[in-house]
């Protein structure tokens, strides 16, 4: 599984990246990167349909290791995936 550290991510947001959060909702109402999409790790393969594996998705939770279980499964059912290291725990960037 290939991952970005949080700096890396943060140098990417001026490219278009496809950022998907995976946290719980009371998580992601204390903030989110700007642009992500919210899909919990327990819903995303039943949301997998949304989308694109032309696409590469960089994967968000709180410290990096439900984001890598979900770039794992992403993978398994063949799209591109990305996890980001450290998770929010270690984000210095924009949130909203």
């Amino acid at each position: 599984m290939k991952e970005y550290t949080t700096n890396q991510v943060q140098e990417k947001l001026n490219e278009d990246v496809k950022l998907i959060d995976v946290r719980e909702a009371d998580e992601v109402a204390q903030g989110i990167i700007p642009g992500a999409l919210h899909i919990p790790l327990g819903l995303l393969e039943a949301r997998m349909h949304e989308l694109d594996k032309k696409e590469t998705y960089i994967m968000v939770c709180r410290s990096g290791g439900r984001s890598g279980r979900a770039a794992e499964l992403l993978e398994s059912h063949g799209f591109t995936a990305i996890n980001m290291a450290g998770g929010m725990l270690d984000w210095k960037g924009p949130v909203e």
